[in-house]
């Protein structure tokens, strides 16, 4: 099982926690999804997640990746 934690500054409310959900639970292997809109923070888990294909999917969300 693989975690990857992303921090994600744009994040605010339920829409945002809906849309990156939505885009990462499509990524290939992932198997949940935690978005903390305190701590603008996005984690991922699953079985050899792509860091790539998540990040796009974040980024297909509408929202940017902090470096």
């Amino acid at each position: 099982m693989t975690t990857l934690t992303y921090s994600v500054p744009g994040i605010s409310c339920g829409h945002c926690r809906t849309a990156i959900t939505e885009e990462v639970t499509q990524v290939e292997r992932v198997t949940g999804v935690e978005v903390d809109l305190d701590a603008k923070r996005v984690t991922v888990q699953g079985s050899d997640v792509d860091d790539a294909a998540v990040r796009a999917a974040i980024d297909e969300a509408g929202y940017d990746v902090a470096a």
